[in-house]
């Protein structure tokens, strides 16, 4: 009975072992791209390169002071025409308005009695001539009649040149000119109003805006980021779509006593003329940190799980997903602190699959 249990035994274990023997594992899988999967792919190389940082600012598009002129009333009078509006353009010595002026008047008079004087000058110095030679008066005369006549027409000089200054062609109305070419960007002038000689205010100012400033806000902690010669790029609410690149020009070395800010100035061509002084920007500056990191396309960086993450190339079999710590983005451009060395492959281009075919 012993004999034939230890025999039941010896059965059942080789029984075991034979199915052991005859089960076949199933092979592990191994992820492999595709061809038309890794042609749909790209791939860059990471690099070191100066971390470059930009600062928003909000600003306010202005004319260039040095290519705008403000019209002041150089007489006194009403205002009985007004030619232009505001935002109108106009060339340099078209009639912006007429003011009809009582000083306007008395100059026109002026310069016919300096005629006058002239006139009877010249014939009283001729008189004088002609008895002198008659022996009828002395060279004393003469010479006293040529003063004469030389002080008329300086006067007559003076009232013809003050004509060419006030821009008078006779009357009593005095018309005010464009001194230079350019948009109305301010207008304090209507019909009927009475003007005084002494205004103080300007009744048109004129700017020519084919180049425009923006005049930007910076506060004090980021003054010492920026320098004359950056690149700046701007933004407005009017055309949300386009951006305008310019460069800082000039540092107002102030601050404002209420905001703390400094203002810079950047100038931005503008031959379309899409850019009007008092509209809102918003600019992006971009400026060089003294550090150097890795730095890899933007594109590649997924983000997932509260993390950064990038898919490393080392074969069509072998793509390894890596966390990364990223240290800042600038456009295209992002900055690692951590997980990725110089020179290595990642993909740029459709990793998320990828990611999603390696991490599920």
């Amino acid at each position: 009975m012993k004999s034939l249990y230890s025999l039941l035994i010896l059965a059942s274990a080789l029984t075991l072992f034979a199915c052991g023997t005859n089960t076949h594992a199933e092979p592990e899988k191994t992820f492999s791209l595709s061809d038309t999967m890794l042609q749909q792919m790209d791939f860059a190389k990471a690099t070191t390169q100066p971390v470059q940082s930009s600062l928003k600012l909000f600003g306010k598009i202005t004319a260039d002071n040095n290519r705008q002129a403000q019209v002041f009333p150089l007489v006194g009078g009403t205002v009985t025409k007004v030619a232009v509006e505001l935002g109108d353009y106009v060339r340099q010595g078209q009639v912006l308005s007429v003011i009809r002026s009582g000083e306007v008047a008395g100059f026109d008079r002026e310069r016919m009695d300096a005629i006058s004087d002239v006139a009877l000058a010249e014939k009283n110095l001729q008189v004088a001539r002609e008895l002198y030679e008659g022996k009828l008066n002395t060279e004393r005369d003469v010479a006293a009649a040529e003063r004469e006549l030389e002080k008329a027409r300086a006067e007559k000089k003076r009232t013809n040149e003050m004509f060419q200054v006030y821009r008078i062609s006779g009357g009593s109305n005095y018309n005010v000119t464009a001194p230079i070419s350019g948009f109305i960007i301010d207008k304090n002038i209507n019909q009927n109003v009475q003007l005084r000689s002494d205004n103080s205010e300007p009744l048109f100012s004129i700017a020519q805006i084919d180049e425009v400033w923006v005049l930007a806000n910076v506060n004090e902690s980021e003054i010492g980021k920026i320098h004359v010669g950056v690149t700046a790029e701007i933004n407005t609410i009017a055309y949300p779509d386009k951006t305008f690149v310019g460069k800082v020009d000039k540092i107002f070395n102030v601050l404002d006593p209420e905001t703390k800010a400094m203002k810079v100035r950047i100038r931005i061509p503008n031959a379309d003329l899409l850019l009007k002084p008092e509209m809102s920007a918003t600019v992006h500056i971009q400026y060089q940190e003294p550090q150097t990191l890795v730095a890899i396309p933007s594109a590649a960086v997924i983000f997932d799980k509260s993390r950064n993450w990038v898919m490393v190339y080392h074969s069509r079999t072998n793509i390894e997903t890596r966390a990364v710590e990223v240290y800042s983005q600038s456009g295209n451009i992002t900055y690692l602190q951590s997980g990725l060395q110089p020179g290595e492959t990642i993909v740029t281009k459709s990793q998320l699959l990828v990611y999603d075919a390696l991490n599920d």
